[in-house]
């Protein structure tokens, strides 16, 4: 594929998935210039990888939320260690009202996603986020299976053992509430 058939390639993929990126992020983080941040540290990562992209392999969709999981594990290592501070206040871009008011308003429309992770983690994290990419992401199990690197039947029996679990739970505390 010639440079100027890729670069247009990326940015179809950019706008398609962009969106839904910065979506994940908003769940995960209460602070918009955050979200921005992994966001577009998810997008470099992918402009740098894109010559390795096999679509053969998976969807655009599974392959960047494959990177952004791991954009957002290698963030909260940094702010487990502290680096993270002292990293972002240098390379700061600061966004402005249009930019803010938009993350805020994306952090707020996935409060109910956030409300359902904090119920999900009682869950082994794999099946965790099976039922966060399938369920909230909307990605086919299979394009699951293939962000989260584990088979695609495997990806099944978590998610049905996740979902039975969360009925249980939802069961237990709808008789608790009477």
């Amino acid at each position: 594929m010639r440079d100027h058939e890729a670069m247009a390639a990326f940015e179809r993929i950019y706008r398609d998935n962009v969106g839904a990126i910065t979506r994940y992020f908003a769940r995960r983080c209460l602070e918009p210039q955050l979200v921005a941040d992994l966001t577009a540290d998810t997008f470099v990562r992918a402009i740098t990888s894109f010559p390795t992209f096999d679509s053969s392999r998976g969807t655009a969709a599974s392959w960047l939320y494959g990177i952004a999981r791991k954009a957002f594990a290698a963030h909260c290592e940094q702010s487990a260690r502290g680096a993270e501070l002292v990293r972002r206040v240098g390379g700061r871009r600061e966004l402005g009202r249009d930019e803010l008011a938009e993350l805020e308003a994306r952090i707020d429309a996935e409060q109910r996603g956030r409300l359902l992770l904090g119920r999900l983690r009682s869950l082994p994290e794999i099946e965790r986020e099976a039922i966060e990419l399938v369920h909230l992401d909307g990605l086919a199990p299979k394009e699951a299976a293939e962000a989260l690197g584990v088979p695609k039947g495997a990806m099944r029996s978590r998610l049905y053992r996740a979902m039975a679990r969360m009925r249980d739970d939802v069961e237990v505390q709808a008789d608790e509430q009477v």
